[in-house]
């Protein structure tokens, strides 16, 4: 066994995760994982996991931001899969894990003679076994690589997202890959708890294609009643009007309303109780037909009023609103504090993860692992002794710290 992580409680103290992943979906998977309390082992190549090099910005320990965001809690060893000696220690690893993530090109782990139904699955009955993947394992697209840009365009999520002047336009933080990695972790509790009826574990699939796919709501269901190929809208709704930014007095606001009664609401508090009561603008059917001409009526209205005056306003009185912020002014709204958004370990700041859990609350961990930091600690709690650690390192099997 190797020394066990601080006890940090949480929803999932006592779970053990072998963590191989790279990149975003799947760190932000076991991030999570490790954030409610897993014993999370992250196990990176000999080159290292590449966000540890998408910067500038870097911190003061020469880690880009990017990896800072997706790897606390964890520790961190080094293991050049193509060596035998390192796949034994990853056996080790795995003698009482309780689940292994990878993200892989489909059929690695089988060339290292580590595929989950012919070996893991065998050897470890009770490991749920997660891969994450561009397109999955087979099919005409099966086993290529995949990042969430490109899958935003294949799947047509950029064909929805932008108006005329911008065209098709990725959107501004990547979703793909964000949604995978919940895809991934929902996955892996279903698994562990259908672990608890059966007492056998299972391999669960996460893929970028499948995911960005299932986020064309509403456009694809618009098109399959329709017939009718969704187009750019900008910020706007294909359903639903007025819901859309706006130009106000000092900035742009952003009003989302659902139904009737928001938008008589709406209407009076802008000083054009009348349009309620017109036929084009009284039902949000005639609303969404009209969407120009509701326009035109609105802006002039909305832009006489300061943005912080105009959505708090509308707020108050149940009309959905807000400012349109920056980063800097989203983290730093009162409310961000209020919930405790932002997590402070010494140096290390990061976003917390969003579950919030009253009876196992989260606890986030220490700042992410240098590469290859926990090294010698991991080894030596697999019961490997200082003359096998050092051939390990010295071999490039298990790779020092730099």
């Amino acid at each position: 066994m190797w020394p066990a992580s601080p006890d940090r409680g949480g929803a999932l103290h006592g779970v053990k995760v072998v963590d191989l992943t790279r990149v975003l979906a799947g760190p932000l998977c076991t991030q999570f994982l490790s954030d409610h309390g897993a014993d999370v082992i992250k196990v990176e190549p000999p080159t290292g996991d590449e966000t540890r090099q998408l910067g500038p910005p870097f911190d003061s320990r020469g880690e880009a931001a990017y990896y800072g965001s997706l790897n606390r809690g964890k520790r961190g060893i080094a293991l050049d899969m193509g060596q035998q000696a390192a796949r034994d220690v990853l056996h080790r690893l795995l003698a009482d894990a309780d689940v292994l993530v990878e993200n892989f090109l489909p059929g690695t782990m089988e060339r290292w003679g580590l595929g989950f139904e012919d070996v893991l699955s065998k050897q470890y009955p009770r490991l749920v076994y997660c891969n994450i993947s561009g397109f999955g394992p087979d099919g005409p697209l099966g086993r290529l690589p995949g990042y969430d840009a490109v899958l935003q365009a294949m799947c047509g999520l950029m064909s929805v997202n932008g108006d005329a002047a911008s065209g098709p336009t990725r959107l501004g933080v990547p979703m793909v890959d964000h949604l995978t990695g919940y895809v991934a972790l929902s996955s892996i509790l279903m698994a562990l708890h259908a672990r608890h009826r059966t007492g056998t574990g299972q391999r669960v699939e996460a893929s970028l294609f499948d995911t960005a796919i299932s986020m064309l709501l509403p456009h694809a269901a618009n098109w399959m009643a329709s017939g009718k190929t969704p187009g750019l809208l900008g910020s706007a709704h294909p359903n639903i009007a007025p819901y859309d930014k706006y130009q106000a007095a000092d900035g742009w606001v952003f009003i989302g309303i659902l139904n009737d009664g928001q938008f008589r609401r709406f209407c009076a508090h802008i000083g054009q109780a009348d349009l309620a009561t017109d036929e084009r603008f009284a039902t949000n059917p005639q609303r969404v037909i009209n969407r120009q001409a509701l326009r035109a009526r609105i802006e002039p209205a909305l832009a006489m009023q300061p943005v912080a005056v105009l959505s708090d306003g509308l707020m108050r009185i149940g009309v959905p609103a807000g400012p349109v912020n920056d980063v800097a002014q989203a983290i730093g709204q009162p409310h961000a504090q209020h919930r405790q958004m932002v997590i402070e370990r010494g140096a290390y700041r990061g976003i917390r993860s969003p579950a919030v859990m009253h009876g196992t609350p989260a606890q986030a961990g220490d700042a992410p692992p240098l590469f290859a930091q926990h090294t010698t600690d991991i080894l030596r709690g697999l019961g490997l002794n200082e003359q096998e650690i050092e051939a390990l390192v010295s071999t490039g099997a298990a790779p020092s710290q730099r």
